[in-house]
């Protein structure tokens, strides 16, 4: 997850247009929530635990970062494009559609999970506060949890100092370490289209507003405290 390159090249001397960009940003937001939330409802057959389908979400934004971060930036997210826009990182003019086909492609593979798995329960997908926890344990768990993983972003994938080779490998690890923690608070969103694309699907939006806000306020947060604790080195460079 980076900014979007304007100099990212699928060959040599070609610049990504923009609607590559988005249709990459679709296919990887496709591919991340059918692979992450399908975890969940096999996890209702095959028991693979918390920690099964903390390493699924993991792994898949590792694999999908090094396959879509030179196309699209590898976003995937809403809530990590508005917090690159936020530090003049992102180019305002495609916040918006950026975010849209996010959400698309998080509802379309929803929609291709409720085909897949006749007979589980659809709700299984979405984003609720666990068991007792209260809507403002969850509002503090997933703003924590989405600036950790902003601010590892910011650190590893964007930073001129960073080894940026092993950047995938960071925000796969800080998307699973998350996925531990918060899951059994509030359900490890950090990705308002991770939430939105099941709410759509089955049509219920109940306590959505908690995976909307939250995360925003997370990545906004986590990027701005890596501007500035950056800002000291950047004086002296």
């Amino acid at each position: 997850m980076a900014p979007r390159d304007p100099l990212a090249t699928l060959e040599a001397g070609k610049r990504v247009s923009e609607e590559v960009e988005l249709a990459g940003e679709l296919v990887g937001t496709y591919i991340l929530i059918l692979i992450g939330l399908g975890s969940i409802l096999v996890d209702q057959r095959v028991k693979i635990t918390l920690l099964g389908v903390a390493l699924v979400w993991g792994t898949a934004v590792t694999v999908l970062f090094y396959t879509l971060g030179h196309i699209s930036g590898c976003h995937l997210n809403p809530a990590v494009t508005i917090a690159f826009f936020a530090i003049g990182q992102f180019p305002w003019k495609l916040v918006v559609p950026y975010v849209v086909v996010q959400v698309l492609g998080a509802t379309i593979a929803s929609l291709t999970l409720r085909l897949l798995f006749i007979g589980v329960d659809a709700d299984l997908m979405q984003s609720h506060p666990a068991g007792t926890t209260s809507n403002l344990n969850a509002v503090a768990c997933e703003i924590i949890v989405s600036l950790i993983l902003m601010f590892v972003i910011c650190g590893s994938a964007t930073d001129a100092m960073a080894v940026k080779e092993l950047a995938g490998v960071a925000v796969g690890a800080a998307v699973f370490f998350n996925g531990l923690i918060a899951g059994t608070i509030s359900g490890a969103s950090m990705n308002p289209a991770r939430s939105l694309g099941p709410a759509i699907a089955t049509m219920n939006f109940e306590e959505i507003w908690i995976y909307i806000v939250s995360p925003v306020i997370g990545t906004v947060a986590g990027s701005t405290l890596y501007q500035f604790l950056r800002l000291p080195n950047s004086m002296f460079n």
